[in-house]
């Protein structure tokens, strides 16, 4: 066990007393040793904390930090990243809704020992009944890092996967301030990017954990604010020029740019509120780019012809967005919405 390098398990968890049992007991069910595993709470209000306890008075490997103060969802992935022990030569994210199969840390561990230029491992994931993060040919176990993230930047294949597939180099994590970036709700992919600059990326062709579908505040943010689009924008425009040349980064732009105002044409016509502008606007202002209405007026034609296609579909989309907006209209406070 001493020979074997120390990884830092780090689960975030709001209110997760479901599925948290099943998340602590698959890291004390794993082949590999030598880990510990810090459970953040996040001032949860059900029995998470509680849970959290029993464990840790079962294994000395298992500590709880409960934040003083509700923290934002990136920002306790961040809080949490910072717990991770100064031995630890690896750091493992675990959702606390997801679990991992018992052999993860051990595969994920000699991916990487074999392998030490890599600065990130993942592998595929169970989601249900389906298998994700496919996409690398089976002889793929190490990518230079730059390569995978051209590939990643135009043909937006995801092998990343989230943080619950991936082990990262502890050394990595601890060089930045803060590894996610907290205006960016996709910001497990901008991280990926930030740290494959200066290092290469493994792989193992295995099914090593199960992540669930997150339903929450998060999620519904994401949906009702197209934040995928956005992000995925922002993400290539702050990392485009690192990976491609000038002429393949203004093609790939070009085509971006094209679906992100027909998004925000979309947008336009669903009367979206002034916090979903004020969100988008943010975000492009970080990256030293702003939305251009001339752009978002000629994006409208396009636009409603597409919705002419789907007329009962567009109709039922439109009349809910619009009882939104009246919503908003009659309870301007009760219809404000804040970044999860």
């Amino acid at each position: 066990m001493t020979n074997e390098p120390l990884v830092s398990v780090v689960t975030p968890v709001y209110n997760g007393e479901e599925f948290l049992p099943q998340c602590i007991e698959s890291v004390m069910a794993q082949t590999y040793r030598n880990w510990d595993f810090t459970i953040v709470n996040n001032c949860s209000t059900d029995g998470s904390l509680a849970i959290s306890l029993k464990y840790a008075a079962t294994d000395p490997r298992i500590k709880v930090v409960t934040n003083t103060n509700f923290l934002r969802i990136l920002e306790n992935h961040n809080r949490a990243l910072r717990c991770i022990s100064p031995e630890a030569k690896y750091c493992k994210v675990l959702f606390a809704d997801d679990w991992l199969f018992s052999n993860c840390l051990e595969s994920m561990v000699a991916n990487a020992e074999l392998h030490p230029s890599v600065g990130i491992v993942s592998s595929y994931a169970l989601a249900e009944e389906r298998v994700l993060w496919t996409g690398l040919p089976y002889s793929s176990h190490v990518v230079e890092g730059r390569e995978i993230c051209r590939r990643k930047l135009t043909c937006g294949k995801d092998v990343f996967g989230t943080p619950t597939a991936q082990l990262i180099r502890a050394d990595l994590v601890r060089k930045r301030a803060s590894f996610y970036n907290e205006r960016n709700l996709h910001a497990d992919t901008e991280a990926c990017l930030d740290v494959l600059q200066e290092s290469d990326f493994g792989f193992v062709h295995q099914i090593l954990s199960y992540s669930r579908a997150r339903p929450n505040s998060n999620d519904s943010f994401a949906k009702g604010f197209d934040t995928h689009i956005l992000g995925m924008l922002v993400t290539f425009l702050k990392y485009g020029l690192i990976y491609l040349d000038h002429d393949a980064y203004d093609n790939y732009l070009k085509e971006r740019l094209k679906d992100y105002y027909r998004i925000l044409a979309k947008n336009v016509l669903r009367c979206r509120s002034m916090a979903f502008w004020r969100f988008h606007s943010e975000a492009l202002h970080a990256v030293g780019w702003k939305i251009e209405p001339l752009r978002v007026a000629a994006s409208l034609p396009s636009e409603l012809f597409s919705m002419l296609q789907r007329p009962a579909s567009s109709l039922m989309d439109l009349r809910r967005s619009w009882r939104e907006a009246a919503l908003r209209l009659v309870h301007p406070r009760s219809s404000e919405v804040r970044l999860p």
